[in-house]
């Protein structure tokens, strides 16, 4: 029953982290945009870099 608990702790860990992994994509996405609009080209590697490591990260988890 302990490891029952702990693999459904585990998995609404995961959920959770999805979930705030997305949001963080769609404010990287929106900050990207922000950037182009304003020309600048730091933000905008800055933005890109950000969303690369974000698209590995939910790979990772299956949650694309």
């Amino acid at each position: 029953m302990k490891q029952m608990i702990q693999i459904i702790r585990k998995a609404d860990v995961e959920k959770e982290y999805v979930h705030v992994l997305k949001l963080e994509l769609d404010y990287e996405l929106a900050s990207l945009y922000d950037a182009m609009q304003q020309k600048d080209d730091h933000q905008i590697s800055k933005s890109k870099q950000r969303l690369q490591e974000i698209h590995v990260e939910l790979e990772a988890l299956h949650a694309l």
